[in-house]
């Protein structure tokens, strides 16, 4: 067996607490739960934990810094004598039977130092096995989460919906979107991400909301926006429109002398804030549209009524702009 100190990575005057957080540190990174089918791990493990088992073991430490015994505890001269009949100062081996001639005591096994210092953690450490032999598991760890992406019409985004989403591990959910949710918001379902180990809870599903584009509504907010076609004829003697809304149709009075791109707003028409419950606005903006198979009669009735004073009129409308 290789010096303990060495071993472990320690010096002499390592303090037993020191010594313990160090094979802690060790024994957790080595476990063969941790590195399943890793024979060269699972013999380090071993190592580690019978460095510990001598070093942590005040009058055996002080015996072998005396040089009275060998590394794995055996007295000086013995252990080339064990090695020579076939013996086994550890009494059938690491984890294994529980034979006579081990100096740390009858039975010592690796697992069962193991499980005395970290008893209690990850679930179950201290745990008995079938056989009746303590049997160290895996450090409780919580879950991974999982994010997962769900694509939404513009008006479920704004009004709320139900969606059903397939996880990873097959299991179908109905999920309920909420009111005026934000493109790239996350819905978080508790406990359905990946499992945890050693008896750590599932982690959570994040649901990423992706929204589709609608055809003319956008949003700003809590308020809805919507660009509203008009005739020429609507815009200079005035109508009344119908204009669509997030739950129907609704009548709007276009005033006359209404230029395009004014704004009108119907209050109270747009999303609800989730937080305050109030709704934002409707906010309707006028686009002028010429339109029709007589536009040159259109070119004449303009000329006719059209202002001689041309330029003044431009830059009273334009004039801003310079």
């Amino acid at each position: 067996m290789k010096d303990p100190y060495k071993v472990l990575g320690v010096d002499k005057n390592t303090s037993q607490a020191d010594l313990k957080k160090k094979y802690r540190k060790l024994a957790m990174k080595l476990h063969p739960d941790q590195n399943p089918g890793d024979e060269k791990v699972a013999e380090q493990f071993k190592e580690v934990s019978a460095a510990y088992a001598l070093l942590s073991d005040e009058k055996m430490k002080a015996r072998y810094d005396r040089g009275e015994i060998n590394p794995d505890g055996s007295e000086k001269g013995f252990h080339r004598y064990r090695q020579n009949a076939g013996g086994n100062p550890y009494g059938g081996g690491f984890g294994g039977g529980r034979g006579g001639g081990n100096p740390f005591g009858a039975g010592f096994d690796a697992e069962d130092l193991f499980s005395s210092i970290f008893g209690g953690m990850g679930g179950g450490a201290g745990a008995r096995t079938a056989g009746g032999r303590a049997r160290a598991q895996s450090p409780r760890k919580r879950g991974k989460d999982k994010t997962y992406t769900i694509n939404i019409d513009f008006l479920d985004a704004v009004l709320g919906s139900k969606k059903q989403i397939t996880l990873e591990n097959g299991k179908t959910l109905n999920i309920k979107t909420p009111v005026n949710v934000k493109e790239g918001q996350q819905i978080r379902l508790k406990g359905q991400g990946l499992p945890g180990t050693g008896g750590g809870s599932s982690g959570d599903a994040l649901i990423e909301v992706n929204i589709k584009k609608h055809p003319y509504f956008t949003r700003n907010g809590n308020d809805i926006l919507i660009d509203l076609p008009i005739t020429l004829e609507e815009a200079v003697m005035g109508a009344k429109v119908t204009v669509p809304a997030l739950t129907g149709k609704i009548a709007l009075k276009v005033p006359k002398h209404s230029s395009s791109g004014k704004i009108m707003r119907l209050k109270e028409k747009g999303a609800m804030d989730p937080k305050t419950k109030k709704r934002g606005d409707l906010l309707v903006k006028l686009q002028i549209m010429l339109l029709g198979d007589n536009l040159a009669g259109l070119e004449n009735t303009v000329k006719k009524w059209s202002s001689k004073d041309k330029e003044a009129e431009i830059n009273k409308i334009r004039g801003h702009l310079d």
